[in-house]
């Protein structure tokens, strides 16, 4: 009986202690999530708390200065970039790059590294040894194109302009007609010059002309201040990196291929010739990551995402809207050249049309160098840019009005450049027409 009645009590204290361990794991549960809804809300208020050091106003083309969200993100603690939280975090960047893009089927690949890699990688990729190039060439990133995608074997073709001006459509056709190129390139946005190229006429002449030629935009100086109608306009491959109009620090290269450019990569007779460039080992991670997986070839820069994420977000998701912030950088690049024009300087690009949104070129007057300038600028807490094309690296300066910057007009950076350069113009002896 003694052996019964301990064998008719054994499931109850199991039911007892199921019921104990349950009570304690849920109180655990409860405790973790009340832990992590606290450790949350003390994270967002720190983020809502920072801001940066005092320092010099960085209006270089790029680097640009960056929002104390988006620093602040970058100080995001370690993570594994093989954990779900970084895959989606990853997810959300290259969904929401696509939206600055304008395109819906064309592939981000983001990966660690210079916007100078993805040269690298539309030359490796997209163009087998021997393939005909044709290089649209408005400055100093024109030339290191060329040259990058000849050390990869292409022969290559450059068509050129006067300093500040830009290859006519004429031109461009001409080019094309004479010859049948694999690729054409062009910077969006030459940084040496200052010089915008219209990259829907180019797309437009290319898609008419020779529909079989790849378009490939170096986007590294426009992507974010500059619209890129990527889908609408047919353009094939977007390179860009993470420390200009995206407003991130240095650190990502960020490209975005379109799905016939896909179809040209993957239709190569032999392999890509480059190891750490090659689509065949960043596609299937990328996709992964599309989908919210993680997947593996080379370490991500961890942090840097998680400040792309942040500026992304608020490029896609809040007020100014993504159309409204490309009207306020034409807005400020209008304002920052007509004060420059009204002081009697002369900008380096030919004509309105030519002329970027995020940067300005300027010669200094006769007998003032780029470098007296920039270095009173550089007294009065504001660092610009000197010369870097080669051939009038001695006469002009540079600016860049991008990011931050221009959205954030409480922050007063455009009428502090403005300010800045008049007084040290004077200072160095020249006397500003509207003074």
């Amino acid at each position: 009986m003694a052996t019964s009645s301990r064998s008719s009590a054994q499931p109850a204290a199991d039911r007892r202690l199921a019921a104990i361990s349950q009570h304690l794991a849920g109180s655990s549960a409860t405790n973790t999530l009340k832990g992590r809804n606290k450790q949350e809300s003390s994270e967002n208020n720190k983020m809502d708390s920072f801001k940066q050091q005092p320092h010099k106003l960085l209006v270089i083309p790029g680097p640009i200065e960056v929002a104390d969200d988006v620093l602040f993100a970058a100080a995001h603690p370690s993570v594994s970039h093989m954990s779900p939280e970084f895959a989606g975090v990853f997810q959300d960047c290259i969904a929401k790059l696509k939206q600055v893009l304008f395109t819906e089927t064309a592939q981000p690949i983001i990966v660690a590294g210079s916007g100078t890699l993805g040269w690298d990688m539309a030359a490796s990729n997209l163009v087998e040894p021997g393939e005909d190039v044709l290089v649209l060439n408005t400055g100093y990133f024109g030339d290191s194109f060329a040259e990058c995608l000849s050390i990869y074997g292409a022969k290559v073709e450059q068509l050129g302009a006067p300093v500040g001006d830009k290859p006519t459509a004429a031109q461009i056709e001409e080019a094309l007609k004479k010859r049948k190129y694999k690729m054409l390139t062009f910077t969006h946005v030459d940084t040496s010059t200052g010089v915008l190229s219209d990259a829907k006429e180019i797309c437009e002449i290319v898609k008419r002309v020779s529909p079989d030629t790849i378009t490939v935009l170096d986007g590294v100086c426009s992507v974010g201040s500059e619209q890129i109608l990527m889908d609408a306009w047919g353009v094939d491959v977007v390179l860009a990196a993470s420390q200009k109009g995206l407003g991130v620090p240095p650190g990502l290269c960020v490209t975005c291929v379109s799905q016939k450019a896909l179809s040209v990569f993957k239709a190569r007779k032999a392999p890509a010739t480059s190891y750490f460039a090659s689509w065949a080992k960043w596609l299937p991670v990328m996709e992964a990551y599309s989908k919210g997986s993680a997947a593996y070839f080379a370490t991500p820069a961890v942090q840097l995402i998680y400040a792309l994420q942040a500026s992304l977000t608020t490029m896609t998701t809040r007020s100014p809207s993504l159309e409204e912030r490309f009207a306020l950088h034409q807005e400020t690049s209008t304002k920052l050249k007509k004060a420059v024009q009204d002081m009697g300087l002369s900008l380096v690009t030919k004509s309105s049309d030519a002329a970027a949104n995020g940067m300005t070129a300027i010669y200094t007057p006769d007998g003032i160098t780029p470098g007296d300038v920039v270095g009173k600028m550089l007294k009065k807490g504001v660092v610009v840019a000197a010369g870097l094309h080669k051939d009038i690296k001695t006469k002009y300066m540079r600016i860049g009005h991008m990011g931050v910057s221009v959205v954030d007009k409480s922050r007063g950076d455009i009428d502090q450049i403005i300010q800045a350069l008049t007084e040290s113009l004077v200072e160095s002896g020249y006397k500003p027409k509207n003074a």
